[in-house]
């Protein structure tokens, strides 16, 4: 599922602007202040999206090479548009087992384990759905009944078979990854963090956000959530160290139907409709940038209520929901990390 992440603003911290729109990879270095560290930025357009790495390290190395090179790579084997990706080999080899990467192998098998743990609110197959309504195209449309019954017929993560290194996928049924890419993008950028020694980074992939440890001095790395409905505003701030934080919203791709219905880009797979269960916004916190990934776009599908429960039986993550109200809930373990601002308050989920 094409996923579009709701963009924070990083408090205190230098953020790639959105408002250009050719590619730019650049790397550049500055002294720092402090110390003797110098301040290392990697600003690169992937995965259809701006992003935004900052490091901080004492030593001469070639990482952000290496970071630019993992992207890219990543980008290479998970798109779903990219004629020689492993998704495409995939799509294009239906009813027949295709041989894939290591990491895609991976994303794939830990995508299907998160559909099982969340009955299905995240399903990788609903791509064919997902271009009926423009939203990879964006020749916006509202599908029938009747086309939505029939694409739902050749949707379901269950039906998608892993041996080895290799995948298959029924006849007229085709995945898609942008659900979970981007988390595990942040992740593999972690791992070459720690084999290069480098302890203080800050990862923004269009809004998904990874922590590497904690600022230079020591002090942790301020993440803002923005306001769903005044993206001008935030609604709090969260303070991380070596932590993911990831958030899927509605309104950050959507179009307004001839109907004057707005519809937005996170589809319930059981229905083919965009989720419309109360959730302006889902944020997911912890050490699993794929997790944290998946689990966002899961938890929207669900709506508020089983979010809720799912939140407060899901000790590993932390989770901050915005209904429809307004009102804000955040699980307890994240009270001690949390500011709100501009007078917003929030809630303890049970």
């Amino acid at each position: 599922m094409k996923k579009f992440t709701v963009l924070l603003i990083i408090v205190g911290v230098m953020v790639l602007p959105v408002g250009c729109s050719q590619k730019k990879n650049t790397v550049t270095a500055v002294k720092a202040t402090e110390n003797t560290l110098k301040t290392e930025t990697l600003d690169i357009f992937a995965m259809d999206t701006y992003m935004n790495i900052k490091y901080f390290t004492d030593k001469d190395s070639d990482c952000s090479q290496k970071l630019q090179n993992e992207i890219e790579y990543l980008e290479s084997i998970f798109s779903v548009t990219a004629e020689n990706s492993d998704i495409s080999a995939i799509n294009h080899n239906t009813g027949k087992f295709t041989a894939v990467s290591d990491d895609t192998m991976s994303l794939v098998e830990r995508a299907v384990e998160i559909s099982e743990i969340t009955e299905g609110s995240l399903d990788i197959t609903v791509y064919p759905i997902l271009k009926e309504w423009g939203f990879t195209t964006g020749n916006y449309k509202i599908p029938t009944q009747k086309t939505l019954n029939d694409l739902r017929q050749n949707t379901g993560y269950q039906n998608i078979a892993l041996e080895d290194n290799k995948i298959k996928i029924p006849e007229n049924f085709a995945i898609d990854l942008g659900a979970v890419a981007k988390g595990y993008t942040g992740d593999k950028l972690c791992d070459i963090f720690r084999k290069e020694n480098i302890t203080s980074a800050l990862i923004n992939l269009g809004g998904n956000v990874q922590t590497v440890g904690t600022k230079p001095d020591g002090s942790l790395w301020n993440v803002a959530l923005k306001n769903p409905i005044d993206t001008e505003k935030e609604v709090c701030v969260v303070s991380l160290s070596d932590k993911a934080m990831i958030t899927s919203g509605g309104y950050e791709r959507y179009f307004i139907g001839e109907d004057g219905k707005q519809y937005w880009h996170i589809l319930d797979p059981k229905t083919g409709y965009p989720s419309d269960k109360g959730l302006l916004s889902v944020t997911i916190i912890g050490e699993d940038g794929t997790l944290c990934d998946a689990l966002s776009t899961a938890l929207f599908v669900m709506g508020e209520e089983k979010a809720k429960i799912f939140a407060s039986a899901h000790n590993e993550i932390a989770v901050i929901l915005i209904n429809s109200h307004m009102e804000i809930f955040i699980t307890e373990n994240l009270k001690d990390h949390i500011q709100m601002l501009n007078d917003f308050r929030c809630q303890i989920i049970a």
